[in-house]
């Protein structure tokens, strides 16, 4: 695989990742929203991947020989999550129902926070793949010295 295919896919994954971070903030964000412009409370939401192969290239014949197929990453859709909103008592709040009861989103803010340190973590190693073939063709350019 050559390097500029190699940076390519990495920085698929990037946007990708990016993409996921996004969604997440906007989740944090609205952890309190109790009213949404549908009249419920925010749902959570969540990016859905799929991989998408390589263009053809080089790299498509050396791959055939191999026997294998590259594929990068990319972002589908984003989704709601399904899944029942948390019930409080808080009589007072202006959203509460006849008894009450307010309906909070059900983004779990722990939970949105291990995602986003794994969305982190994911975008920082394909950085750290574009910055080791960039190092390589910087090295590869040396040689001729």
């Amino acid at each position: 695989m050559d390097l500029i295919r190699t940076i390519d896919l990495a920085a698929g994954g990037m946007v990708a990742q990016r993409a996921r971070l996004n969604v997440i903030s906007t989740n944090l964000a609205n952890v309190n929203t109790t009213r949404t412009e549908e009249g419920t409370p925010y749902r959570r939401k969540t990016t859905i991947f799929q991989a998408t192969p390589a263009t053809q290239g080089f790299d498509a014949h050396l791959q055939e020989a191999l026997d294998k197929e590259l594929y990068g990453v990319e972002v589908t859709d984003v989704v709601s999550v399904e899944g029942p909103f948390k019930r409080i008592f808080d009589p007072a709040h202006p959203d509460a129902d006849q008894e009450g009861y307010v309906f909070l989103p059900n983004v779990n803010l722990v939970e949105e926070m291990v995602l986003m340190l794994n969305a982190n973590r994911a975008y920082e190693a394909n950085a750290a793949v574009v910055k080791a073939a960039k190092d390589m063709a910087l090295k590869a350019l040396e040689i001729g010295r």
